[in-house]
């Protein structure tokens, strides 16, 4: 019988939940298993340790998918499995129409994606385990989930590291281009077939709602106070500027937010619920500002919100040398400025600056360079916030870990000249488990500080 036997002189990673097995962990493969099957597998003493599919192919030449003994994942093998993560979901989101059902090697099912819009599911198979797997995974997704549409996005780079083509289409049923889904009492229309990755983000869920308090509260700095006054023999709170006069603005106490990197604009969407005057929302791709511009429209938010097609580092840098020309060009009296000059474009400052990047760091080696973009879009950012303001900012780069996040960010208001104060700090929501001792499912960072001046 195949069975893969581990070398003795190695991390215990596996006996403590890790499912991944390296190529230089393997004292030796018997037999000749063919690639994508289940096997078990022994330490060096020959003591059973697991299950897990070989891929010869992969850096990661077994990934665990049982601690008993199993020959193969068949369709009722996944419908349990699929049983667990839907009851996993039910329990802590149960009002959640979308979310991420099936979260890979944190829901035991290493190389496997299922994300859930509405009556529609996106899979991607990630690895060559999972691709073998193809039809009983997809015959178990309609026994458990009962689903309109099967729709698959394994168009992603990490299946060429399995041997595997990238593919996309559809698996079952007829797959809408888009579909529409509702998150924390908003709507939301999703391209399963054309946006990043299945066509949404999920982990960023509860942190999208933590913006809620950073919302009001802005009235008083534009002079805005209520002022009780009567009106057909009642007495009511009404707001009135510093003239005396009544605002009508619905959103007078509202805060400015500028969002960058919007892809669906989810960040935007939230601060307009909670009470936003007005929001700048940018990304550089054109197909996500129209998806971001769809959005907002669908939940009436169109008035208070504006549309910005731009690389978010390049817009940061304009608006601070705005800034800082201004503030240069008012102390033009006591220093030799010449006026004369055209000021920057730009200059414009928010009460809250929301940075939601993609991954910049892809490896180990990319760290650096990652940490550079970090700092640079940080510092820039914090710039760009009224006195007291916020910043919210996230990374979900895995190399990067929470507490190199953290010292890039600190570098970055020293360099401002800037105080943090450190309020709330998130990872990945309920349906993104994880499992402890995996640190690769560590990968989100969320972070909202206060920004004083030193």
């Amino acid at each position: 019988m195949a069975a893969v036997y581990l070398l003795k002189n190695r991390k215990k990673r596996v006996e403590q939940g890790h499912p991944w097995i390296f190529q230089n962990e393997v004292e030796r493969v018997e037999g000749e298993p063919a690639p994508g099957s289940v096997l078990p597998i022994y330490n060096h003493l020959g003591q059973y340790v697991a299950s897990g599919y070989y891929n010869p192919k992969s850096q990661i030449v077994v990934r665990v998918v049982s601690t008993q003994p199993l020959t193969a994942m068949d369709r009722d093998s996944f419908i349990a499995r699929f049983r667990e993560c839907k009851s996993h979901r039910s329990r802590f989101l149960p009002d959640a129409d979308a979310c991420r059902m099936v979260y890979g090697e944190a829901d035991f099912l290493p190389g496997l994606i299922v994300d859930k819009f509405a009556d529609v599911l996106v899979v991607q198979l990630l690895t060559l385990g999972m691709d073998v797997c193809r039809e009983a995974i997809a015959e178990a997704l309609k026994e458990v989930f009962q689903p309109a549409a099967i729709y698959e996005r394994s168009d992603v780079p990490v299946r060429e590291r399995e041997g595997l083509e990238m593919r996309k289409g559809p698996i079952f049923g007829e797959c809408p281009d888009r579909v529409q889904i509702t998150e924390n009492g908003l709507r939301i229309v999703v391209d399963v077939r054309e946006g990043q990755k299945t066509g949404y983000f999920f982990d960023q869920r509860e942190n999208r709602a933590a913006i809620k308090p950073l919302m009001l509260g802005w009235g008083t700095r534009s002079g805005i106070h209520l002022e009780e006054r009567e009106e057909d023999g009642e007495l009511r709170h009404v707001p009135v500027n510093a003239n005396g006069k009544e605002v009508t603005f619905p959103y007078w106490d509202g805060a400015n937010v500028l969002e960058c990197f919007s892809h669906t604009g989810s960040f935007t969407l939230n601060a307009c619920k909670y009470g936003a005057k007005k929001v700048t929302c940018l990304d550089i791709s054109e197909h996500a500002v129209e998806s971001a511009k769809r959005n907002v429209e669908l939940n009436g938010f169109q008035d208070r919100v504006e549309f910005v097609v731009a690389d978010a580092f390049d817009y940061l840098r304009t608006q601070v040398k705005g800034v800082e020309e201004r503030k240069l060009r008012g102390t033009a009296a006591e220093k030799k400025v010449d006026t004369s000059k055209p000021l920057t474009p730009g200059g414009r400052t928010w009460d809250v600056v929301i940075l939601d990047p993609p991954a910049f760091a892809k490896s180990r080696s990319a760290v650096e360079g990652a940490c550079r973009g970090y700092k640079d879009i940080n510092l820039h950012g914090m710039k760009l916030v009224n006195e007291g303001g916020y910043l919210v900012t996230a990374s979900c780069s895995f190399h990067v870990s929470p507490e190199r996040f953290l010292d890039t960010i600190h570098e970055a208001a020293a360099d401002a000249g800037k105080v943090l104060r450190l309020l709330d700090f998130r990872a990945a929501g309920k349906d993104h488990p994880r499992i402890l001792g995996v640190d690769e499912g560590n990968y989100l960072k969320f972070a909202i500080f206060e920004v004083r001046s030193r």
